[in-house]
């Protein structure tokens, strides 16, 4: 359920962000009032929500979970934020980027067969303590 989190949260937070941002006008270093305004408009509020919401999603998995098992799940995000993209924000998106898309999505499923922790042999020490407990 946490890995769904991150998986959703993140392309969610981004395309209110990018829809939030493209009603904007283009903010400059000259005019950096615009960017405190954009914070509070209703689409990039919500996509800073939803990405706080993918940061804790994110913590929580890395506490279980290694961090080479964690990222790779995130990327699944990919793939969601393309359909997001083109069906959503009505962006175009080329064949060369959906192959890309489907690269990382076979990518991700690779590692997504591999253990979730990895397992470190006992040291000596752990094992002494271990026997003094008992």
């Amino acid at each position: 359920m946490i890995l769904g989190l991150v998986a959703i949260c993140a392309p969610l937070g981004d395309s209110c962000l990018a829809r939030g941002m493209a009603a904007m006008p283009a903010i400059t270093a000259a005019h950096p009032g615009l960017l405190v305004a954009a914070v509070f408009t209703p689409w990039i509020a919500a996509g800073i929500a939803l990405l706080i919401g993918f940061f804790a999603s994110y913590l929580t998995a890395l506490s279980w979970a290694d961090l080479t098992f964690v990222l790779p799940a995130t990327a699944f995000g990919y793939v969601i934020i393309a359909l997001l993209a083109r069906f959503w924000l009505h962006e175009a998106i080329s064949l060369e980027r959906w192959a890309g898309i489907v690269l990382i999505a076979l990518g991700v499923g690779f590692v997504a067969h591999g253990p979730s922790l990895t397992e470190h042999p006992a040291s000596e020490e752990t094992e002494a303590a271990e026997v003094e407990t008992r």
